[in-house]
Parts: structure tokens; sequence; C-alpha cells
């Protein structure tokens, strides 16, 4: 008879590494969300883009924190054709310049530019955990549209942060909260079928899990209610903030706990027991 060990928790990456998730997400949503400013000329786009940048920068700091050896770091860019976390480099050794070049210049041009590589970088970001071939929870395949969609939910819902309260960003924003919530679901879906996660399932299910799903839903009511509102100055801008801070940590609550607590390895079925000196036999009933 077949049985399997315990599936153990992963102890690689720590909070430093979910860092690199929560504010480059965040800051590649925010350098998107600012472009489109840019672009449309209608809202104030440099000082957002300025802050995704440092956001993308010190998840990538985060992360440089978190080697072992430090000072191996340039390592990292040397494997472009296997490993996810040296494209992401790359792609962020491309944004950074361009990026500052944008907010340097107020160059609308140069911030399109910076706001492609910051899909391409959420893009890396989402395929480093997908490429995790033992953990279930990264596994999934699910796991790319919703990693793009949370980064565009928390860096649009940051941006009404700014001032930008408009019907058109109040509009992106709930826009990119709807799609987080239909990749959210569609994620649970995904790993409800994958066998072994049912403990990864279990810590979406704790009460830090809800409170980030409660903060996503409510964030979500607030933004669609604020054009409601609009007669209401003070009542619409309260609602705006609150929506797109909530945005931005139920995000961050649901990445903390992705990387932290949800990431057991696969069990491993053991259909025998070693025996020294001979061939093994079943394990007992």
């Amino acid at each position: 008879m077949n049985r399997s060990l315990a599936a153990p928790h992963q102890r690689n990456w720590d909070l430093r590494a979910a860092g690199n998730f929560v504010f480059g997400g965040t800051g590649a949503g925010l350098i998107v969300t600012a472009a489109l400013a840019a672009a449309a000329a209608a809202a104030p786009f440099r000082l957002p883009l300025a802050i995704g940048l440092f956001s993308v920068m010190i998840g990538l700091s985060l992360v440089w924190l978190e080697i072992g050896k430090p000072w191996r770091a340039l390592n990292v860019f040397f494997h472009p054709h296997t490993s996810w976390m040296t494209r992401e480099s790359i792609v962020a050794g491309a944004l950074i310049p361009i990026g500052l070049i944008a907010v340097v210049l107020a160059s609308a041009t140069a911030a399109l530019a910076a706001a492609a590589l910051a899909c391409g970088f959420l893009f890396c970001q989402a395929h480093i955990l997908r490429a995790a071939r033992g953990i279930p929870a990264w596994r999934q395949k699910e796991i790319v549209p919703f990693i793009l969609a949370t980064g565009l939910a928390e860096g649009s819902g940051l941006y009404l942060l700014a001032g930008a309260q408009t019907l058109p960003w109040l509009a992106l924003a709930l826009f990119a909260g709807l799609l987080r919530e239909g990749a959210w679901l569609a994620y649970r879906a995904g790993l409800a079928r994958t066998p072994g996660s049912a403990r990864s399932l279990g810590i979406f299910d704790t009460q830090a899990g809800r409170l980030a799903r409660g903060a996503q839903l409510v964030a979500l009511v607030s933004i669609a209610m604020t054009p409601l509102l609009a007669g209401f100055p003070g009542i619409a801008l309260l609602l705006a903030c609150t929506g797109g801070a909530l945005a931005a940590l139920a995000g961050w609550g649901l990445k903390a706990l992705l990387i932290t607590r949800a990431a057991f390895t696969r069990p491993v079925a053991v259909p025998v027991i070693p025996v020294r000196g001979s061939g093994g036999g079943p394990l007992p009933r």
C-alpha cells in the first residue's frame, strides 16, 4: 500500500522574497497607470511614475538582501535562456533608466516604453512562480493572470491616492479590480483541482486570507460608489482613497500568504520501505 509523506513547507523564500512580488508588482502596475495618464495628458504622471520605479527597486533590493552571498548577485544575469529571474533582472535593467528618462524629461513616449517593460517585468514575476514545479500553489497556470491582474489593481488603486479621482481613473481601478477578482477565483478553482493542495487552500481560508479577500471586495464597492456620490465631494474623496488603498493592501496580503505560508511542496509517495540487505517490502497497513 502506498503512503504519502506529509508535504513540507518551502523554507527558501521568506518575507523578503514576498516583498519583491509586493513592491515590484505594485510598482509595475503604477508605472503602467502613470504611462496611460501621460499618453492621455489628462492627469499627473511624473511623481506616480517615479514612485513606481522606486517601488520596483525596493522589491529587487529585498531579493538581493535575501541572497546568502549578495555580492554574487551579478550571476543572475548569466542565464536568460533558463531562468525567469534572469529575465526579470534584464527587463528591470532596461525599465529603470527608461522610466527615469520619462520622469526627468516628462516624456510620454518614454513613459509608454517604460509601461511596456513594466508589463514584461510582471510577466517574468508570474513565471518565476509558475516555474516552481514542486509547489502546487505556485505551479498553477492560473497564477500568471492573477499576478498580472493584481499588479494592475494595486498600481491603479494607489494612483487614486495621487488625486486622480476622475471617472477614467476610477473606471480603470474598478476594471483592474474586477479582473483580479476573476483571476483569483479561477486560481482558487484550479488549485482545488490539484492533488496535494488542501493545505494551501486552508491557508487562504484563515483569518488573514479572509481579511485580504474582504479588503478586495470593500475596495470594489468603494470605487464603484465614488462616482455615484460625486455631489458630495468629501464622501467621494474618502471612498476613492479608501478603495484605492484597500485595492493595494488586498493584493499585498494575498501575495504575502501565497509566498510565505501557502507554499507547500508536493507530497511524496513511498511505495516500499527501504531495508538494508533486502529488496524492501510494502508498507504495513
